[in-house]
């Protein structure tokens, strides 16, 4: 590959790129870190400037940036063929992947539906929801059309997936492109809509939810729930039995409940799948990020029997599922897949993770000592530390501050990349990262809040 200088990409990166997420103006007027290349757990820019990557690229990392084993099985999917369609055909590591995922995911999901990332699949998610009801026992239930998601969901940019999310600074200005959904109150527990504390709570944010439903079951076609983490809302965690609760009224009202395991998969709070913890089986499951260790786009959406059966008939009852992706199935990503599942299993990284999980709770212990910690939230290996302006009041950082902006600056500088959400520092390393990798994450993190926000 061409060494081009790295003052020369900055000003084609800012002349060119539109970055998501973004705001163009700010960016601008900064610079730019423009990666280069990746080994284990660290970031290298084009200048040479190591940096572990806290945030795991985006939540898709696992076994760490050129692991040899994934690099080598796409090689050889290389030599064979790098895409085929999966519209009226098959290919072998789509197949073989398939069968996979149905063994070990959560059981009755025995079907599995390609596309290419997270919104993807959970717009297919919500579209077999939606026809199978209109389509079981010959149109009965035609009049469930409509959607519960919890406060503060993000379940992708899609139109779909904006219209069942519920963050307003990213879904706000799309209302007029969106269908009607229904928001029952989520588990943040940190600024409980109720008012509530969570010792003596009893969950009663569950009680709307269920007042919800029983008001609304024959319109319902499914709830939509990211399983234990609202991720993009800043690292929430439901507290136990909550994800167990959902799945009881799910099933005692009729509607589908549908598990948005994008974030969460594949080993991030701990369990291969999120569900795990509480022995859920959600109707469909929708899976993607880390499906691939973090190396190619992939995404599914895992469906039980009955649902399936739904859309089986002859040509002309025309009740398939019409919804495809150019790439669906693409036998490189698929090959990915399933060396990255491989590898999860043959290095038995789950079990290796307790340890990292319980050195990050005790280095998280730490930081309650800093003036503006607010609120620590860990879930495995999803961390997310809330900055206030007063712990008394838990008076948020206004956002002409860009507090969490600044905080990753600082550990930029110090060797670390990580990402804020709002005014809360998410931590979510590279899985395979080593303890002491994970401690210095800790110490650089550390040391970026109290310069940025004095000790």
């Amino acid at each position: 590959m061409v060494k081009y200088d790295p003052s020369l990409l900055e000003q084609w990166d800012k002349q060119y790129v539109w970055h998501p997420f973004t705001q163009m103006r700010q960016y601008l007027r900064e610079k730019p870190l423009i990666i280069d290349r990746g080994e284990g757990s660290y970031l290298i820019d084009v200048e040479g400037n190591r940096y572990l990557d806290g945030i795991s690229s985006l939540w898709v990392t696992v076994h760490g940036h050129c692991h040899p084993e994934l690099n080598q099985a796409i090689r050889e999917q290389l030599d064979r063929i790098a895409h085929s369609t999966l519209l009226g055909i098959a290919n072998v590591p789509s197949i073989l992947l398939a069968k996979k995922l149905v063994e070990i995911t959560p059981p009755g999901l025995n079907k599995v539906f390609y596309s290419d990332n997270g919104a993807t699949a959970v717009e297919i998610a919500l579209k077999m929801a939606f026809q199978y009801w209109q389509q079981k026992d010959g149109g009965r239930y035609r009049n469930k059309t409509k959607f519960i998601s919890l406060v503060n969901a993000y379940h992708g940019d899609t139109i779909g997936s904006v219209s069942v999310g519920g963050i307003p600074l990213f879904h706000g200005i799309f209302k007029p492109l969106l269908f009607e959904c229904l928001h029952a109150p989520a588990p943040y527990c940190y600024r409980c809509s109720l008012g509530l504390i969570r010792e003596s709570c009893h969950m009663a944010c569950l009680d709307q939810l269920e007042e919800l439903m029983a008001g609304h079951c024959e319109e319902v076609a499914a709830l939509i729930i990211e399983p234990l983490v609202q991720g993009a809302a800043g690292m929430i965690t439901a507290p136990d039995g909550f994800l167990r609760r959902v799945r009881e009224l799910c099933t005692r009202y009729n509607i589908l409940l549908i598990a948005d395991e994008v974030a969460v998969g594949f080993g991030r709070t701990g369990r291969l799948f999120a569900c795990e913890h509480e022995e859920v089986a959600p109707d469909l499951m929708c899976l993607a990020k880390g499906i691939t260790g973090g190396y190619l786009p992939l995404a599914a959406t895992l469906a039980t029997d009955e649902i399936y059966e739904a859309f089986l008939g002859e040509p002309e009852e025309c009740k398939a599922f019409y919804h495809g992706h150019t790439y669906t199935g693409n036998p490189l990503a698929c090959v990915a897949a399933l060396a990255n599942i491989e590898l999860l299993e043959k290095t038995n990284l789950l079990a290796a993770l307790q340890t990292k999980i319980e050195l990050l709770r005790r280095g998280l212990e730490k930081f309650w000592q800093l003036p503006h910690v607010g609120d620590i939230r860990q879930r495995g290996m999803m961390v997310g530390i809330e900055l206030v302006v007063d712990k008394s009041t838990k008076e948020p950082y206004p956002m002409r501050e860009q507090i969490g902006h600044r905080v990753i600056l600082e550990a930029r500088r110090r060797g670390l990349v990580i990402r804020p959400l709002g005014n809360v520092i998410v931590l979510m390393p590279v899985l395979s990262m080593s303890c002491e990798e994970l401690q210095r994450v800790l110490e650089i993190t550390y040391e970026s809040i109290a310069a940025v926000t004095g000790r």
